[in-house]
Order: C-alpha cells, then sequence, then structure tokens
C-alpha cells in the first residue's frame, strides 16, 4: 500500500531531552539545525504534544511550519487541544467530568491563535480532542462534547476517549453525523479502560499507539514512565492490519507513536511505516546506533556538522 499521502506516520511530540544522543545527535544546543529538520526526514507527520500543556504560539507555529517543510515539502502537524477544555484541573485528584472542566474566554482566543497560525500556514491536519479515561459516556460529557465539537469546527476534529462506555453504535453514529474521527488507541487494558478499536467515522482516520506498560500506567512516579514501552515486531504487525483496513476507509489516516520514553516511538514509527509501505525508511544515525535492529529496515539520513547559531527545543 502506498502510504503517502494516504497514511501518514509520526511521533507525539519530538522536544524530549531524552531524545538527544537517541534520535538527535550529541550536543544538538549547539547545532543550526532545528529538531523538525531531522524529524520531518524521517516522518510524514507530527502530532503537537505541548499544546496540550501550554497553548501554541503563533510565532513558534510559523517556525515549526517552515522548519520542517524545509527538508520535506509535504509534512504536516496535528495537534492537541489545550487540556483545559478537556481535562479538570484537579485531574490527578478527581474524575474529569463536565461538570470539573472549566475552560475560559482567555483559553479560546490563545487556543486559536496557535491552531490559525499553524492553518495560515497550511499545515494543519488536525485537532486531537483527548479526554482522560475518567471522562464516561453520560449526558452531560455528551452533551459537553457536542458544545466543544461545535466551538472547534473550522478544524478537522478527532476525539479520544478512552472509558469503553463509548465504544457502542450509538457514538459511533453521533460521530458519523457530526463528520468527527474517532480515534483508535492501543493504551493497557486496565479496568474499563477502551481496546483496541479501528472504527471509521469521518474521510479522516486516527490511530495512537500509547504502549502497553501495565505496570506504570497509573503508578508512574513520572509522567515518562508509563510511555517506557518498546513494542514487538508481531504487534505492531496486528496493528498494521488494522491501519490498512482504516486506511481503506479513509482518505488520510494518521498514526501517531506515543510511546515516547527514549525515542521508543520513533524507533516503533520507522519500523511501522516500513511495514505499511514495504520500503526502507529514513532514520538518524544516533537512532541506529541505539536501535542496532532498525538498520534492516532503515537508512541513515544526511545530517549537518552543525554550527555555532544556538536555538532552543522548542
Amino acid at each position: 500500500m502506498e502510504i503517502s499521502p494516504k497514511i501518514r506516520v509520526g511521533t507525539a511530540g519530538w522536544s524530549y531531552k531524552d531524545w538527544e544522543g537517541i534520535f538527535y545527535p550529541p550536543g544538538m544546543q549547539h547545532r543550526r539545525q532545528h529538531p523538525l529538520e531531522f524529524l520531518a526526514q524521517c516522518f510524514d507527520m507530527v502530532e503537537i504534544n505541548t499544546s496540550f500543556y501550554g497553548h501554541i504560539k503563533p510565532h513558534l507555529a510559523k517556525l515549526w511550519a517552515r522548519k520542517a517543510a524545509a527538508v520535506n515539502p509535504s509534512f504536516v502537524f496535528t495537534a492537541k487541544l489545550h487540556r483545559s477544555f478537556t481535562h479538570s484541573p484537579l485531574a490527578v485528584m478527581e474524575p474529569t467530568s463536565a461538570a470539573t472542566i472549566q475552560p475560559n474566554d482567555e483559553d479560546e482566543r490563545l487556543a486559536r491563535e496557535g491552531l490559525e497560525a499553524l492553518a495560515a500556514e497550511g499545515k494543519m491536519g488536525a485537532l486531537l480532542i483527548q479526554f482522560p479515561v475518567s471522562y464516561k459516556n453520560t449526558l452531560l460529557n455528551r452533551e459537553y462534547l457536542d458544545k466543544l465539537l461545535r466551538q472547534f469546527i473550522e478544524y478537522p476534529r478527532v476525539v479520544e476517549v478512552r472509558h469503553d462506555s463509548w465504544d457502542n453504535p450509538e457514538t459511533l453514529d453521533y460521530f458519523t453525523h457530526k463528520n468527527v474521527a474517532f480515534c483508535n488507541i492501543d493504551q493497557p487494558r486496565l479496568g474499563r479502560s477502551l481496546e483496541p478499536t479501528e472504527h471509521v467515522t469521518s474521510p479522516l482516520g486516527y490511530v495512537r499507539l500509547h504502549g502497553r506498560n501495565y505496570d506504570q500506567w497509573f503508578e508512574a512516579e513520572k509522567g515518562a514512565d508509563r510511555y517506557n514501552y518498546f513494542y514487538r515486531e508481531p504487534e505492531l504487525a496486528g496493528w498494521k492490519e488494522k491501519i490498512e483496513r482504516i486506511a481503506r476507509k479513509t482518505d488520510v489516516t494518521y498514526v501517531v507513536a506515543n510511546n515516547h520514553f527514549q525515542s521508543k516511538a520513533a524507533a516503533n514509527g520507522l519500523q511501522l511505516k516500513n511495514m505499511l509501505t514495504g520500503r526502507r525508511a529514513k532514520a538518524t544515525e544516533a537512532l541506529l546506533q541505539h536501535y542496532p535492529e532498525l538498520r534492516k529496515i532503515a537508512d541513515p539520513i544526511a545530517e549537518d556538522d552543525g554550527g555555532q547559531d544556538l536555538f532552543r527545543l522548542a
């Protein structure tokens, strides 16, 4: 199957300290290259992760779009909606519901500024609206979701729900009616967590692979620990089949690896990309050294020799 533009594989985020020396070359702060100039040579999309924690600054959205386009003109971004719209401010202490989510007018203004800047560059693939597992399928929560979908109707919308109460024909019919993509996820099956699905409810398909770190999913001391999981090839092969079935029913399907600890997302993403295309992928030399098994399916990209201009891993 032709992967581009039908299927786009990428990672959730790109700015992680533990990726230096594993995905990026050592000493990145002294190079004149932006991290996206490496990532966009290996993948066709990336999901902006920082937009969940802090609103995208318009000037950064433009910078990211232009840096990525310089090495991969077809590269696109998807973006998480800010957590003020989807999570209780005390989400670690109380369940999230429509009664506890508290966005304000300033949140909407700031969210729109960043999303519109990205869209103006022609690089806005989709808006991911991600709810936690505590957000259950209740009347009040459905009404809030309906309002939120209307609020951001100008963007291609994807909804990620993690509680299995949403996995029913009524929800799928509603998403289809609203032209909203259902986010198919891979996560540890704990309690009422949503199991792997392959639902298609719009011309846009979306898959997120969170890993299967059962031991630390809810007990992780650090947030990154829960994403410390490396998919084995048979596990990826199962998702390859699901993704291909999803892609047959969509115009474009985004596949996002979120197991970002020590760049395992990038390694698994390249393996999956190779499975889907049957072609050798491109990887950074650092990644090939850290995950030598990738040499079976990937070749190194050309890397600049660095420079003295400093930049931040924005």
